[in-house]
């Protein structure tokens, strides 16, 4: 954050590589649209903002204590940033309407700043018009090229498939762990990093405590990290304790394989595939989950697939049509959910077939790359049109958010890059 400015300051470069001024300007997550807001200004352009996920909706009550976890997270300076860039911006596109004003349970991510307080710092009333016209919901597509059905064997290499199948089911290496029994058992298989949001550790307790899933599956997880040590910081190095754990509380070393291993983008879309050979479902146990792009990449691939229900995941998939949506605080009911749909695979073989079908349809007929550029590209000529036309009418707006960028932002971003210096 606190090198963010330096961006912005001279567009000299900017302007020499793109060799004029640009129409159109695109910021994404909390630093790109922090530094998307400044060259806009400067450039007098038109703004669009991207964030798919707003911390502040992740982490429950983190404007109240904010100064409990601003050594490590820097609560303030992300949500005035975050407040900056969606007033500045011309136009917002999100992934799905919940990003907006979440559903009748839940608080969704944009209105989660139209009223909050961090304490002693300052206090929003009126913090974004969640009704304004400027609020579009674009979702993001999946890389057809990297991500592509499992049926379509004549786009797959047979020895990339053999090699990450051994890699899944078999391989020894110091950073797997866990062998399994049985290889012939249905894969339940989840890729996520160490987080207590994306909550593999939840995954596994429903998966130890489920007698039912241990007798009839394996569970395969991908994450980048194995050992306590590799951990960056202590939420994940808890998290990683949890899961090892887990895995000796319920014995789970022959019916888990544990990879702690960064895949390249290709061996990531053949792992899917591969799950899929083995007539696997996916499952995304995340405690929240605004979009979910790796969602998407398990339905094209042709997994069933199971995801959380708090989140945007509630827009991707119709339960019991497309996939089926989880409650990760359930456990029993999640693992019950999951056996239900193995038990009529079983009674009914052609089941997994439909409902791969299904999911990779959606994948593909919704969430592509030429229908998200295509609408991106007609927001951009509108807004640009009523930025010309109403500029002078945004003028007190941006001069009220350059007073939040110097007399707040600014100062609490020289405090980070203070205590980095140290």
């Amino acid at each position: 954050m606190p090198y963010l400015e330096s961006f912005a300051i001279d567009e000299g470069e900017l302007l020499a590589r793109l060799q004029g001024r640009p129409n159109l300007i695109i910021g994404n997550y909390t630093d790109g649209n922090l530094v998307a807001y400044l060259l806009a200004r400067r450039l007098k352009v038109t703004q669009c903002n991207i964030a798919h996920v707003l911390e502040k909706s992740k982490y429950l009550f983190s404007d109240l204590y904010w100064q409990d976890f601003e050594a490590q997270y820097h609560f303030s300076a992300q949500f005035t940033a975050d407040l900056i860039s969606m007033n500045a911006a011309d136009f917002i596109v999100t992934s799905s309407y919940e990003e907006i004003v979440g559903t009748p349970e839940t608080m969704g991510q944009y209105e989660s700043y139209k009223c909050f307080t961090l304490p002693q710092l300052y206090h929003v009333v009126d913090g974004t018009d969640l009704f304004s016209p400027k609020f579009n919901r674009v979702p993001p597509g999946v890389d057809e090229h990297t991500f592509f059905p499992y049926s379509e064997t004549e786009k797959r290499n047979p020895s990339d498939r053999a090699r990450v199948q051994d890699l899944l089911f078999h391989r020894e290496d110091p950073q797997i762990l866990g062998y399994l029994d049985d290889p012939r058992k249905r894969p339940i298989f989840a890729i996520a990093p160490i987080t207590l949001i994306k909550n593999l550790t939840g995954l596994a307790e429903c998966f130890g405590k489920s007698q039912s899933l241990q007798a009839r599956c394996n569970l395969i997880l991908v994450t980048s990290k194995l050992q306590v040590a590799e951990a960056i910081n202590s939420e994940e190095a808890g998290e990683l304790e949890k899961l090892h754990h887990l895995i000796h509380h319920y014995d789970l070393h022959r019916h888990i394989r544990w990879l702690g291993l960064r895949l390249p983008s290709r061996d990531m879309g053949e792992a899917y595939r591969v799950i899929a050979d083995c007539r696997g479902v996916f499952v995304h146990f995340a405690r929240f989950e605004a979009f979910g792009r790796v969602i998407l990449e398990a339905m094209i691939s042709g997994l069933p697939t199971f995801a959380t229900q708090f989140g945007g995941a509630l827009e991707i998939i119709q339960d019991g049509k497309h996939g089926f949506v989880i409650n990760p605080t359930d456990l029993a009911g999640a693992a019950e959910k999951i056996s239900n749909f193995i038990d009529e695979c079983d009674a009914e073989p052609q089941y997994w077939q439909e409902m791969s079908l299904r999911g990779s349809q959606r994948a593909r007929d919704e969430y592509n790359w030429p229908l998200h550029t295509k609408q991106l590209l007609l927001l951009a000529k509108i807004y640009s049109f009523w930025n010309y036309v109403y500029r002078d009418n945004r003028q007190m707006l941006l001069r009220y958010l350059d007073a939040l960028f110097y007399l707040i932002y600014k100062p609490r971003a020289e405090i980070i890059l203070e205590q980095h210096n140290r």
